[in-house]
């Protein structure tokens, strides 16, 4: 087994090396699977590293460096810079930060057409992948489930324009010669959706084999269960690696200011041009987003999503702060207001 096959480069090791280089393919509690030069094994974080010192905790896809020990657990003790990371607000813990996966290059943001399509979750889902660095893909998948793709290719063009989207179905092998072009070795891909949208499934197609397990969904509501337990990362016969999540029908944003900024461009071009720094585009004097939406220009539920993903974030990451922020936008209109009041009366005096 060779670490170059995995992706890994001289350049990830910025300083003179102390270990043995290594990347995380899963992750257990307490306990990570790596492969190495060594191959497969498993391996503990260092305490002193990144407990004490204050080490990046790693994740799926991380190289780090490890001390190698051969009959038991190696010792992980650096994380190396990461090139593409990806994370969410930890849904048990609330206000903190949950890793999903790095080091990756295509995330394929999959939706299926049937009662999973979402365009609101796929506007939350690429404000993250914009966000992580990597290129998104739209996949929409069991395309054998229906025989009118265009409602979905319209709505899915409204949500995210520019995106390569495909339609495919793992049943019928309907649309998979389209994704050959990112299967190529030494990439990493990272599979995101909902329970139920058929991740095994296309993660089995690809492959040619199975290798994840793949269970049905429910006829009442098209949602599956979570046959994904924990986050891995599984190397295709061709290099290609493919990380697998569990199921996230939510996706708590964090820290997606740039991700936000790409994933709505049409919204913040207008946004720049309004009278108030702040400016949250409801019933502001000089808003240019509103101002767009009456012409036509922009979607009114484009802008919701956009403040609602845009609060949320916010408001996770700092919930003081987001308050004062609140205050502060309310005072700045207010004192607009009064003065644009006191401006009336006295053009109102200076006419009598």
């Amino acid at each position: 087994m060779n670490i170059y096959d995995y992706g890994f480069t001289d350049e990830l090791i910025t300083v003179s090396p102390s270990g043995t280089p290594a990347r995380i393919v899963a992750v257990h509690k307490g306990r990570f699977g790596i492969v190495s030069d060594y191959g497969e094994s498993f391996a503990q974080l260092k305490s002193k590293e990144y407990y004490f010192d204050g080490e990046n905790f790693p994740t799926v896809g991380d190289f780090v460096l490890i001390d190698y020990i051969d009959n038991g657990d190696s010792r992980i003790t650096a994380t190396l810079p990461r090139r593409t990371f990806f994370s969410r607000r930890d849904p048990d813990v609330g206000r903190g930060e949950q890793m999903i996966a790095s080091n990756f290059d295509y995330v394929f943001i999959m939706q299926s057409l049937n009662d999973n399509f979402n365009p609101k979750r796929m506007e939350r889902y690429l404000t993250a992948v914009r966000q992580s660095g990597a290129e998104p893909v739209v996949i929409l998948t069991k395309a054998d489930l229906t025989d009118d793709y265009l409602p979905y290719i319209l709505e899915t063009s409204r949500v995210a324009d520019g995106v390569e989207t495909h339609i495919v179905s793992s049943k019928t092998g309907y649309g998979m010669e389209h994704l050959g072009k990112y299967l190529q070795k030494g990439k990493t891909l990272v599979f995101l959706g909902s329970s139920g949208v058929g991740k095994s499934s296309l993660v089995n197609a690809l492959a040619g084999e199975d290798i994840m397990d793949v269970s049905g969904i429910r006829e009442s509501d098209s949602r599956g269960r979570h046959t994904t337990t924990h986050r891995e990362l599984v190397m295709l016969k061709n290099g290609t690696m493919v990380i697998d999540t569990p199921g996230m029908r939510e996706l708590g944003m964090w820290d997606v200011t740039e991700g936000l900024g790409q994933a709505f461009s049409d919204i913040e071009e207008y946004a720049g041009m309004c009278r108030f720094r702040d400016c949250r585009h409801e019933n502001e004097p000089g808003c240019a987003v509103r101002a767009a939406i009456e012409r036509g220009e922009l979607d009114e539920s484009r802008l919701e999503s956009y403040r609602k993903l845009k609060t949320e974030a916010k408001y996770s990451d700092d919930k003081a702060g987001y308050r004062r922020q609140k205050e502060q936008w309310a005072k700045s209109v207010s004192v607009y207001s009064k003065k644009m009041k006191k401006k009336g009366r006295m053009k109102k005096r200076a006419g009598q």
